[in-house]
């Protein structure tokens, strides 16, 4: 048995309830501890916490990041999670768990500010880092143990505390041989904690969690579980992979992995893009199709001009609604050829918007993205509709109006109604 203190990061081969050097008892007792090296790193309620670091009057209050009654929680501190309140939580529904939550409006700057001092103290542990969002990341340390004199778990130890000293901000870290075992471990011990599953004990730890203790099942695919008789981690365990295949297709093959604890994919550096969207909630609900229309071409060209920015094009568009009950819906259409053009993503999602806006049926936001991504090469000729090309010229010559003499250079009639209707 190994243990490791998380104040001195003294290791010794001893179980022990305190750190035999310092007598912290704050301390990490694993058989494993000094041969995984595969980590998962997350800041706890970042954003809520840089806020408490900048305002000392907010420290021992519920704080919720986001803004304005028809807005969501982006995230919000542990006690005010105390309250049911959680991320993505409509935000009137959550002043009402929590009346007295301080409200703040998100500081983005800051909040990027501090994500990249945590990322260079990451990479000053290892090159192989792979952010997963602003405040969460893998690295795989495997093979640093001799460069830091150290193994991975002590090393992360000192990142921990570095952290918390530099930043005032903590983060739980889980440890393990992969992806999806580091970031189960690091779910297990919050905040500020430090959790390790080692391969062999997975299958133990796992079988008796609800389904949805797995990370990537949601709420409504547990349902769905739970209905053909998974109820528990344990349950898919047993149950025969050609089965689950046959139930759930590739899923299938992934969750009988997933539930004894395997998982191959590596820690990437180059991870990616997976899609380009954009997204807005309403002042108010919007009913009227031609309302929904305008909003939908504004999202279009934003979408358009971020796909041209980074030079990818997409080859299915998906639509993405709420409704006033916070009812989401997601339509999507496969392209025959990928683009970044607005209007060929226009063109592509309107009929799926016309399928949902019927005039009566309210809606608080709409969204637009493209996906199956590769990079932009030249626009493609459709011979279905001849077109295509034209208009993916006119909208390029527009693209270089607007950069030249600024972004109302040339405007659309639609979007000219639109902003008439704003106003």
């Amino acid at each position: 048995m190994t243990l490791l203190c998380r104040d001195c990061f003294h290791i010794d081969e001893q179980e022990a309830a305190t750190c035999p050097s310092c007598n912290s008892g704050r301390v990490i007792v694993h058989p494993a501890l000094t041969r995984l090296g595969v980590a998962h790193i997350d800041c706890d309620a970042f954003f809520a916490a840089i806020e408490k670091r900048d305002n000392p009057e907010l420290k021992d209050k519920p704080v919720i990041v986001g803004g304005g009654e028809r807005g969501v929680v982006l995230t919000c501190c542990y006690i005010a999670r105390l309250y049911g309140v959680r991320s993505a939580m409509p935000m009137f529904q959550a002043l009402k768990l929590c009346p007295d939550a301080a409200v703040v409006r998100p500081s983005r700057n800051k909040y990027s500010e501090a994500a990249a001092i945590v990322r260079v103290k990451m990479e000053a542990l290892t090159p192989m880092v792979q952010p997963v969002s602003i405040d969460e990341a893998y690295l795989d340390l495997t093979g640093t143990g001799t460069i830091h004199k150290s193994p991975p778990a002590a090393s992360l130890a000192r990142l921990a505390a570095e952290i918390e000293r530099d930043l005032q901000i903590t983060v739980s870290i889980g440890l393990s041989s992969n992806k999806f075992l580091a970031k189960t471990a690091s779910e297990l011990d919050k905040p500020r904690g430090f959790a390790v599953i080692a391969p062999e004990e997975a299958e133990a730890l796992l079988g008796p969690r609800p389904v949805g203790f797995l990370h990537g099942v949601g709420p409504k695919f547990a349902a769905r579980l739970s209905q053909d008789g998974f109820e528990t981690v344990g349950d898919l365990q047993q149950a025969e992979l050609k089965a689950l295949i046959a139930r759930y297709g590739e899923t299938g093959m992934w969750l009988k992995q997933v539930a004894h604890g395997i998982d191959h994919r590596p820690v990437r550096t180059d991870e990616e893009r997976k899609s380009v969207s954009t997204e807005t909630t309403f002042r108010t609900d919007l009913s009227d199709p031609r309302e929904l229309e305008d909003q939908l071409w504004q999202l279009c060209v934003k979408t358009a001009d971020r796909a041209k920015a980074i030079g990818v094009v997409g080859s299915v568009i998906t639509l993405k609604l709420k409704t006033a009950d916070f009812k989401p819906l997601t339509r999507r259409v496969s392209l025959p050829e990928p683009t970044q053009i607005a209007q060929s993503i226009f063109r592509s999602a309107r009929p799926l918007l016309e399928r949902e806006a019927d005039g009566r049926r309210r809606f608080r936001l709409i969204g637009i993205g493209i996906s199956e991504l590769e990079d932009y090469k030249a626009d493609s000729i459709d011979l279905i509709d001849p077109l295509v090309a034209k208009r993916a010229k006119a909208e390029r010559a527009s693209d270089a109006a607007r950069a030249k003499f600024g972004k109302d250079a040339v405007i659309t009639g639609r979007a000219a109604r639109s902003a008439k209707d704003e106003k």
